[in-house]
């Protein structure tokens, strides 16, 4: 079973917040993984993984370290979700800051939850282990 929602980002630029396309999903397969890839228009931007308790924590406090950081942030009365990324791939000398609806991550937050509850995540290590040694 899974999850995906299309949900609106702005990357902070030095022009400006520039309006981008996100696609969340989440696989009861990987449950401690919400994949988002960025896109504008047919290209796609960048591709992460995150892990999806730190996202729900993000919509409340600050979170995270290294080369993921989410934090709330409230400009013009209304609720978004702070995504700071680090990485090599990344434009603008290796980081970004982007901008989400924390309404909308809620709810596809809502919608994973649906498929593997919060704290029900399980992971087959006997199937992980034997597909390690296999390949």
């Amino acid at each position: 079973m899974s999850a995906s929602a299309l949900i609106a980002a702005r990357l902070d630029a030095p022009r400006g917040r520039v309006p981008l396309l996100a696609r969340f999903s989440y696989d009861a397969e990987d449950p401690y993984v919400v994949q988002a890839t960025f896109f504008d228009g047919r290209t796609t931007l960048a591709r992460w993984h995150f892990d999806r308790q730190m996202l729900a924590e993000g919509l409340h406090r600050p979170v995270g370290e290294g080369d993921v950081r989410f934090g709330p942030h409230t400009e013009a009365g209304g609720d978004e979700l702070r995504v700071a990324l680090r990485g090599p791939g990344v434009e603008m000398q290796g980081h970004a800051v982007l901008f989400l609806e924390a309404r909308a991550i809620a709810r596809f937050l809502e919608q994973s939850y649906a498929v593997t509850g919060a704290g029900e995540e399980y992971l087959d290590l006997d199937k992980l282990l034997d597909e390690f040694l296999a390949g």
